[in-house]
C-alpha cells in the first residue's frame, strides 16, 4: 500500500524531546520554543514568530488582533479548509467568498475589489499547495482601501514570492505545522507578525489574556489578566520535535521539491496530449514541494480514477468542497461574484502521494497506475 501522506520521523528530534523532558520545562515557550521561533525568524526574515497550538489558533489571533466583531465582513477564496473561515465565523463575521483563478487555485486577485464593502475588515489569502498568490496586486488593493490582509500560509512554508518568504508579506501569517505539512509537530501552528504594532497584544492574546511574556523577561514584576485571549501555546514536547525537522528543512525542502519535478516529468507528455493538467508555478513564485496534484476531466473522471488507485493500493484523495457550497458556508457567508471555477476546477483535482523520503520506486508505480488509467481514456 502506497499511502497518501506519511509524517516526517527525524530520529535526532528525538534529541530535543528528551532535552524538554529533562528541563522539567515541557510546558508552553521552553528554550526549544524560542530557539524554534528565532530560527524562523531570521530564515523567514520575519518580525516575529509565536509558535501556537494550531494554524486555526493562529488565524483566530489575528480576527481577536483586527478586533473583528458582529457585522464585520473578512474576503477569502471559498476553495481552502473551514479553518480559514471557522476562526473569523467565530468572532461573528461574515466570510466573502471569491472565485479562484484555474492556474493555480488561487483566490482571483481581479475579482477582489469588487467584494469591498464599508464593513469589510480583512482579506484573507491562501497560498494553496505552496505556491502564492497575486501578492503585489492584493497588497495594493488593501492598502487602497485600508484594509489588513492575513495570510493563509498554512501550506507555504519554505515558499517564496519574488524573494519574500509566505505568510512575511501582509500584516499577518499562518503556518500550520499538522501532520500533513512539510514540517510538523502533530497539532501546531504559528502566527506570523508583520506589523510590529501589534506584538506587544499578541503576545497577551497568546498567554491566555495575560502579560506573562512581559514577566518572564523581567520587564514586570508581576503579570495579571490585562485583555482577551485562549491558550494558544503549543507544548514544549510538540516543538522540540519540531525544531528537530527545522534544522534540516533545506534537506526537506529539496527531498519534496526532487518528488514534484519527478512527477512533473514522468507525466508531462500526457499534460502535452491534453490527457490531464499539471500543477501551474507562476514567476517570481517558488513553492514548496507541499503537494502535487493533477487535473482530470471531470468529476466523473475523478471518481473512476480515485477507484481505480484505491483498487490498487494507492492512497490518492480530493481536496475541499467549495466552502460557499456547503451547509455552514452557506449559513455563515456568502459568494461575491459568479462560480465560474471553484465548483469545476475543485471537482477536477486530484493528490497523489506526496511526502519526505518517498522513494522513486512508488512514485514509479504511482506515475505507472496514472498513465494506465489516463490511456483508458
Amino acid at each position: 500500500m502506497i499511502v497518501f501522506n506519511r509524517a516526517p520521523y527525524i530520529p535526532e528530534a528525538m534529541e530535543y524531546v528528551n532535552d524538554a523532558v529533562k528541563s522539567g520545562k515541557i510546558a508552553g515557550d521552553g528554550k526549544n520554543t524560542h530557539l524554534c521561533s528565532e530560527m524562523m525568524e531570521k530564515r523567514f526574515n520575519a518580525a516575529k514568530v509565536l509558535l501556537t497550538t494550531s494554524c486555526t489558533a493562529a488565524l483566530e489571533m489575528c480576527a481577536i488582533l483586527l478586533n473583528i466583531k458582529e457585522g464585520d465582513e473578512v474576503i477569502m477564496p471559498s476553495y481552502t479548509f473551514v479553518s480559514t473561515a471557522n476562526a473569523f465565523v467565530v468572532h461573528g463575521a461574515t466570510p466573502v467568498f471569491v472565485d479562484i483563478r484555474p492556474d493555480t487555485m488561487n483566490i482571483d486577485e481581479t475579482k477582489i475589489e469588487a467584494a469591498i464593502t464599508e464593513r469589510t475588515k480583512a482579506i484573507v489569502v491562501v497560498h494553496y499547495a505552496g505556491v502564492s498568490c497575486e501578492m503585489d496586486k492584493i497588497i495594493a488593493i488593501a492598502k487602497n482601501y485600508n484594509i489588513a490582509v492575513v495570510e493563509d500560509a498554512a501550506q507555504g512554508v519554505m515558499a517564496q514570492y519574488h524573494g519574500k518568504a509566505l505568510g512575511t508579506i501582509g500584516d499577518f501569517g499562518c503556518y500550520s505545522f499538522h501532520e500533513t505539512k512539510n514540517y510538523t509537530m502533530g497539532e501546531g501552528g504559528a502566527l506570523v507578525i508583520n506589523n510590529i504594532e501589534y506584538l506587544e497584544r499578541a503576545e497577551i492574546i497568546r498567554e491566555k489574556g495575560t502579560n506573562r511574556s512581559k514577566f518572564y523577561r523581567g520587564e514586570i514584576d508581576k503579570y495579571s489578566w490585562v485583555d482577551i485571549g485562549s491558550s494558544f501555546l503549543p507544548s514544549e514536547f510538540n516543538v522540540s520535535y519540531l525544531y528537530g525537522q527545522m534544522l534540516i528543512a533545506d534537506k526537506i525542502n529539496e527531498d519534496r521539491i526532487n518528488s514534484f519535478n519527478y512527477y512533473y516529468q514522468a507525466l508531462s507528455k500526457m499534460a502535452d496530449l491534453g490527457k490531464l493538467e499539471l500543477p501551474v508555478i507562476p514567476d517570481g513564485c517558488r513553492h514548496n514541494g507541499h503537494m502535487f496534484y493533477i487535473k482530470l476531466k471531470d468529476l466523473e473522471q475523478r471518481t473512476e480514477f480515485l477507484a481505480d488507485m484505491k483498487e490498487n493500493e494507492i492512497s490518492c484523495v480530493f481536496h475541499y468542497v467549495p466552502l460557499h457550497s456547503s451547509r455552514a458556508g452557506k449559513k455563515y457567508g456568502r459568494l461575491s461574484g459568479t462560480d465560474d471555477y471553484t465548483t469545476k476546477e475543485s471537482e477536477r483535482l486530484v493528490r497523489l502521494p506526496m511526502y519526505y523520503q518517498l522513494s522513486d520506486m512508488d512514485k514509479d508505480i504511482v506515475i505507472d497506475r496514472v498513465l494506465r488509467n489516463i490511456d483508458k481514456e
